[in-house]
């Protein structure tokens, strides 16, 4: 990859989300140097998910007494702006960077480069292909997919037909969940996987158009729908597809597990509109990724990948305090929504 001056990130700014920590706000121009300032750079800032990465974040830095440089780019698929938003917090002379790539190849020389002017970091929600992160904290995704496997093939009694919309390619997280999803179908020959080649994209309007193209093909001629089922690997690719199936009037007459939460999809759940929802554990990430990254920065000894679990989420557990803390993790307090 062709190597672009930091010095360029000036350049970006405008276009640039950011937010600060509290309770302590860190705004342009240096920083105080008796605080340590940590930069968070999310793949999105707009879904919950990333809110409750966020939250974690600001817990951990209020526990730790550290500041926190909370910067996305614009989409989830826009690569470039992350690229930036790293180089500007090298930039900046962060003490560390905790950082979840859009992409698991092409952030690596960047975060090579972060770790060259000696600025530790630490991976958080989806891999990269390098060794030079400090620790890489983030769920099981290929576990996840496979829990999606196992509960799809349990509502289907073995047997069925079904299709399954990917999120991006290059995200590793997904990737991950994806092929998890299909190795476990494999071992339940009664379930035909009829596309599972199409990509959502980084937004729920587009996962909603890919949805609708999907589905085309297997309309009947009554309205009704000739599949059994469909899993979907993120919140927005969930999102997309519930909203695909409720505008059609398809919701309850197909199965359908997806991945992550929010507000329309715990209501989706709730009216079996969803038959599953695999939960991770965002707010957790978040605190551990800043929490491990201070501890590094103070000379300890953290880990070096970290698993922060998953969930099954279903009608019939879903108000367990457990699942229910994972279903609506409380970012509010921390974000002031």
């Amino acid at each position: 990859m062709k190597k672009r001056s930091i010095l360029l990130t000036s350049l970006v700014f405008a276009v640039l989300l950011e937010s600060c920590s509290k309770p302590a706000a860190l705004n342009s121009g240096p920083h105080d140097q008796k605080r340590l300032v940590i930069g968070v750079i999310p793949k999105g800032a707009t879904h919950d998910y990333w809110k409750s990465i966020h939250a974690g974040a600001l817990e951990a830095a209020a526990e730790l007494n550290v500041d926190i440089l909370w910067k996305s780019g614009l989409k989830e698929d826009d690569r470039d702006s992350q690229i930036n938003v790293v180089e500007d917090m090298i930039t900046r002379k962060v003490d560390g960077i905790v950082l979840a790539p859009l992409d698991d190849a092409a952030l690596r020389p960047y975060v090579n480069e972060a770790v060259r002017y000696g600025i530790p970091v630490v991976i958080i929600d989806s891999d990269l292909r390098t060794d030079k992160y400090t620790s890489f904290i983030a769920t099981d995704n290929y576990l996840g997919g496979t829990k999606a496997g196992q509960l799809m093939a349990k509502i289907l009694a073995d047997k069925g037909r079904i299709i399954m919309l990917r999120c991006m390619e290059g995200s590793a997280s997904t990737m991950d969940r994806e092929r998890g999803f299909l190795d476990e179908i494999k071992k339940h020959p009664g379930i035909q996987v009829l596309n599972s080649s199409q990509f959502g994209g980084a937004t729920t309007e587009e996962a909603y158009k890919v949805a609708e193209n999907m589905l085309a093909p297997y309309r009947k001629s009554d309205g009704g729908l000739d599949l059994d089922g469909i899993f979907s690997s993120n919140e927005s690719t969930t999102f997309g597809m519930l909203r695909a199936l409720q505008d059609n009037k398809w919701t309850g007459r197909v199965r359908f597990v997806g991945f992550d939460s929010s507000t329309v999809l715990v209501k989706a759940l709730e009216n079996k509109e969803i038959d599953g929802l695999i939960l991770q554990d965002p707010i957790k990430m978040g605190y551990l990724g800043v929490k491990n990254l201070v501890a590094h920065i103070n000379g300890q000894k953290v880990e070096r990948r970290i698993d922060t679990g998953s969930t099954v989420a279903t009608p019939e557990n879903m108000n367990d305090p457990a699942v229910r803390k994972l279903l609506e993790p409380d970012f509010k307090k921390w974000l002031n929504e």
